[in-house]
């Protein structure tokens, strides 16, 4: 996987049956289609969701609460108006909330200077592997439940 920009590069563009591939689209449109289930799956929370949770909705305070809470990369899609934070494949999930496994891909930004205004990292992964504790997404969300009526 030579022509990627690093190892977490290298690390996510072998989520894809082509790792070229990956790095192509990351070179050519700023974002790659990577398929879930192989090294990460995402859990889909609407960003209403993580706003009321983290009590902002300013990107650089969402992204620093985010990091603070969940210690691993997270993107955001302005398309579906939902963050992404990307977790173990096999990592428990029972909370409300798409979990994106196996059979789905999901538009992975490349890692560094943003170049998509629609498909773009809240918070960028630090080192190959690291993912997201799903039991951190959990407490997060429990504290804007109180604060939410569904109706």
């Amino acid at each position: 996987m030579g022509q990627g920009r690093g190892p977490i590069t290298d690390w996510l563009a072998g989520a894809h049956p082509v790792p070229r591939q990956a790095e192509a689209e990351w070179a050519n449109h700023g974002v790659a289609m990577l398929p879930l289930g192989v090294r990460f799956d995402a859990l889909r929370v609407p960003r209403r969701r993580i706003h009321a949770a983290v009590g902002s909705d300013e990107q650089g305070t969402v992204a620093q609460s985010l990091n603070g809470w969940l210690h691993g990369p997270v993107v955001f899609d302005t398309r579906t108006n939902c963050y992404y934070t990307l977790t173990a494949p096999d990592a428990p999930w029972d909370r409300p909330g798409d979990r994106l496994g196996t059979g789905i891909y999901l538009s992975v930004p490349r890692v560094g200077r943003q170049i998509s205004p629609v498909t773009f990292w809240a918070v960028q992964p630090q080192r190959p592997g690291q993912l997201c504790d799903p039991a951190h997404l959990a407490a997060l969300l429990a504290t804007a439940e109180p604060l939410t009526v569904e109706s």
